[in-house]
């Protein structure tokens, strides 16, 4: 069996490759695909098979989808061209005869009216009339996204957000990831669609008070409209598109398009997800 895992060079799909070998997956088993291939020279030196590939290259993706079994595609980081850059790995995948291609989209994509979740739709429904033998990782939430902050809601003794008293369903970034491998080394899981989110779903105002806690001073939550928060993005140095987006998935959070209920991250892997404050207080140590 060979696995092709899309994005290896980012977080999420370096974690993967990591999560297959720890499965006792051969290394040469596994293809690690990305454009910044010096980040994983170590997954090299342990024997996974790592090739510079862009998005951008059907040619290559073909390439490197040869003689593969499995492929991840993570979705890419570039809006406006992740659309693009998602259909020529559909192409690629399906010119060379995968047996599956897993895609990691987000949560709720068929219900929630988020921004964020266009791009994802899309892809969903792109998948569905390529005639790929395709299933769907929903993620949730990654925890990453507010322990990378602790720094600023420390220093400035405040969570800042537009999601009211919505719930959001966050896990480990590794929690999505050793998830992937287990539906990858699943016997069949064509067709099937994985709605992922943490067991303990948590407020904003409850991220702030666990921050607090961890760190032993006084923090809270401060709730501003939507646009108010997304120039609050773009003055500490976010793009204004990508601000927008950010803060508008705030509006989804207390929509409540990122609280999932349906226990599908857990069962994958076989046990609780991990939790915000457990997360918050590693990031705080």
């Amino acid at each position: 069996m060979k696995y092709v895992i899309t994005g290896a060079t980012g977080h999420l799909g370096r974690l993967v490759v990591e999560a297959l070998l720890e499965r006792a997956v051969p290394a040469d088993q596994i293809v690690a695909l990305g454009r910044a291939v010096d980040r994983i020279s170590d997954l090299a030196d342990r024997g996974v098979q790592v090739r510079a590939v862009d998005y951008d290259d059907v040619d290559a993706l073909q390439d490197a989808f040869a003689g593969a079994d499995r492929v991840l595609l993570v979705s890419g980081s570039e809006f406006g061209r992740r659309v693009a850059h998602h259909q020529n790995v559909i192409d690629a995948a399906a010119r060379a005869g995968v047996e599956l291609l897993a895609y990691t989209s987000v949560a709720n994509a068929d219900r929630t009216g988020m921004k964020l979740a266009a791009d994802h739709l899309a892809t969903e429904k792109a998948l569905a009339g390529s005639g790929l033998p395709h299933v769907l990782l929903r993620n949730g939430w990654y925890l990453e996204n507010y322990t990378a902050q602790l720094a600023t809601f420390l220093e400035h003794g405040a969570v800042l957000g537009s999601a009211g008293d919505g719930r959001v369903s966050g896990a480990a970034r590794a929690d999505y990831a050793e998830a992937a491998a287990v539906v990858l080394l699943e016997e069949d899981p064509a067709g099937k669609t994985y709605e992922l989110g943490g067991d303990d779903a948590f407020t904003l105002a409850e991220l702030a008070t666990t921050v607090g806690d961890a760190a032993g001073r006084s923090v809270e939550y401060r709730d501003l409209p939507v646009a108010d928060y997304a120039q609050v993005l773009v003055g500490a140095g976010l793009p204004q598109e990508y601000a927008e987006i950010l803060a508008d998935s705030d509006l989804g959070i207390a929509r409540g398009d990122l609280h999932v209920t349906s226990g599908d991250l857990g069962r994958l892997l076989g046990r609780p997800t991990t939790t915000l404050t457990d997360a918050v207080r590693a990031a705080v140590a």
